[in-house]
């Protein structure tokens, strides 16, 4: 149940980072924007590491494969492209394509076994419930 409730408010704070950042980028400019997005993550990271664990940055360099530690890279494209589809056609649209994104790429990751992710059998139930939320989202955008 916790698993749910985290969910739930990684899927709002997210909707409502993204309408921020599209604002910050109409007066700030969008690698302005982008880099105060990462540069301000990066603090509360920082000043939750020093009240935490802290387990030694070391540490990083012993992730294998290498590649995995392109995630922050990757955070500066999703912040790009959630700013712009927000800002091109609106947070309502732009999260739904996003999400259904989002499922169809993760279970593809699951089906494949790519990244190191363990594997999982095709499920006709769970691709009709992909195609559902297609579906959602032609609906959506039908006006």
């Amino acid at each position: 149940m916790m698993g749910f409730f985290i969910a739930v408010v990684s899927g709002i704070l997210m909707s409502v980072q993204g309408i921020f950042n599209t604002k910050v980028t109409k007066t700030a400019g969008m690698w302005v924007s982008n880099g105060w997005v990462q540069l301000s993550a990066f603090l509360v990271c920082v000043v939750v590491w020093t009240m935490t664990g802290r387990q030694p940055l070391g540490q990083l360099f012993r992730v294998q494969p290498r590649y995995m530690l392109l995630g922050g890279v990757i955070g500066a494209g999703i912040t790009w492209t959630v700013i712009k589809s927000i800002g091109t056609l609106g947070p309502a649209k732009a999260v739904m394509l996003i999400v259904v994104a989002q499922l169809l790429t993760s279970y593809m990751i699951e089906i494949f076994g790519v990244f190191g992710v363990e594997r999982s059998p095709f499920c006709w139930r769970k691709m009709i419930g992909l195609l559902v939320a297609l579906f959602g989202v032609v609906l959506f955008q039908w006006e």
